[in-house]
């Protein structure tokens, strides 16, 4: 794409090429995109909080999110294809909690970066 005259002192050819070397594959920035879709859902996001907190059967989170078990087990479904959360079984019960680190850690950086305005 060719540079457009611009008067806003801006960077030059050489530094916006190495600034486009580093950019992620196309493929990815999709995958990320849809990843961060799986945010974009208030009960979804609720879940995430009460998962990050503690390991919850799905009755207990529907319990805390007010909702139909179904209702949570389909948003569960979603989450963990994402691989947002993750299922241990003990017994007939399933367990849920956060996949990783990684999640808590995405889901906390949010929360303050809302939190400091």
């Amino acid at each position: 794409m060719k540079r457009q005259n611009c008067l806003c002192k801006s960077i030059s050819v050489e530094e916006m090429e190495d600034i486009k070397t580093h950019i992620p594959e196309d493929e990815t920035i999709l995958k990320m995109a849809d990843f961060f879709k799986v945010f974009g859902d208030g009960t979804r996001l609720k879940i995430l909080y009460y998962l990050s907190r503690h390991e919850l059967c799905v009755a207990d989170l529907a319990l805390l999110v007010q909702m139909q078990q179904s209702a949570i087990s389909h948003q569960l479904k979603l989450l963990r294809l994402h691989r947002l959360v993750k299922y241990r079984k003990e017994g007939t019960t399933t367990y849920y909690s956060l996949d990783d680190e990684h999640i808590n850690s995405i889901f906390k950086v949010a929360l303050e970066h809302l939190q400091e305005r």
